[in-house]
């Protein structure tokens, strides 16, 4: 193996780039050229690359997001899209990819597999709900950003006498809520994987406010409801002044933490030896702490699970 590109795809997340510079210099260790792709698949289908040197990873490390950037390309879901991205593939003498992204960009690694061309892949996603890894790039950065929020939002609410309901991100993963439910001291958290009856909720709001507890905060999967429907009900049902904070596209940015730094550059170095070993066909996970291999076939076709025992966590500090 003489060349290995890279690309990042789907949404950006911190640690990115520290995995991009991680692959880069253990790449660069042993002697291999090091292409990165722009834009994702969308690069890979247009053979828009730069490459990858010392100098070109140089100061990346404590960036958000990725240098390399990210775009759609509804083209390389294609037969033929792929094989315009295979024929690039060729063309410029890659003779391995790594690909950083979440399930929709791990699904094109798998297909990239299909067709015989080695490829590895690496967890990126703060909904953390990529299987097989406990941790995937950019949760604990996006974690610790909404915490940050959390706090100063509990000021306000606590000067003002209002229940705020929090939308964070996770369509179809409750992770960010549920665990940033638990680390904020957050009265509830709504997620997509468990039912939850908003009278029930706020016939326990009344209750607190009897108590004299007169604010309250609520954690939103923005896929378990909607944020400002929630609030009227609460406001029609108690009378209980309620606000709304949407965090957005916030919670994806800003510096990696150290544990994203740390799992971005043991994720990037073990992509490269997998590539040189011979493997493909494999996503670099993170299991116990130790850093596993696991199939893309396995990776696409499985589902990610709650963690119950933060679950059970959840529901004993009253959450």
């Amino acid at each position: 193996m003489k060349k290995i590109g890279i690309l990042t795809s789907g949404g950006d997340c911190s640690g990115m780039n520290a995995a991009i510079r991680s692959a880069v210099r253990s790449g660069l260790r042993h002697n291999l050229a090091m292409i990165g792709f722009r834009k994702g698949y969308l690069g890979l289908m247009k053979a828009d690359y730069i490459t990858l040197d010392s100098k070109a990873v140089s100061g990346i490390l404590h960036r958000g997001g990725t240098f390399l950037q990210s775009a759609r390309s509804p083209e390389f879901r294609t037969p033929e899209g792929q094989q315009q991205a295979l024929a690039n593939l060729r063309k410029l003498g890659v003779d391995g990819l790594i690909i950083l992204g979440g399930d929709g960009s791990l699904t094109g690694a798998l297909a990239l597999h299909n067709l015989g061309f080695p490829v590895i892949g690496i967890p990126a996603s703060i909904d953390n709900d990529i299987p097989y890894t406990d941790m995937a790039l950019g949760v604990d950065t996006a974690l610790n950003n909404i915490i940050y929020a959390v706090d100063c939002i509990k000021d306000t609410a606590s000067s003002h006498a209002r229940a705020f309901v929090i939308e964070v991100m996770g369509r179809n993963s409750g992770y960010l809520a549920s665990i940033s439910a638990i680390a904020a001291g957050a009265e509830y958290a709504l997620v997509p994987e468990r039912d939850f009856d908003l009278s029930e909720i706020c016939q326990q709001l009344r209750a607190r406010y009897e108590e004299g507890r007169d604010n309250a905060i609520i954690i939103l999967a923005e896929g378990a409801g909607n944020a400002h429907q929630i609030a009227d009900s609460i406001k029609d049902a108690i009378g209980f002044e309620t606000r709304v904070t949407v965090l957005g596209h916030y919670q994806r940015g800003g510096a990696p933490t150290v544990f994203d730094r740390l799992l971005a550059s043991r994720l990037g170095k073990n992509a490269v030896d997998l590539l040189l070993e011979g493997e493909k066909g494999l996503m670099v996970g993170l299991s116990n702490n130790s850093i596993i291999t696991t199939s893309l076939e396995d990776v696409v076709e499985g589902e990610k699970k709650p963690h119950d025992e933060m679950l059970r966590l959840a529901e004993v500090l009253g959450i």
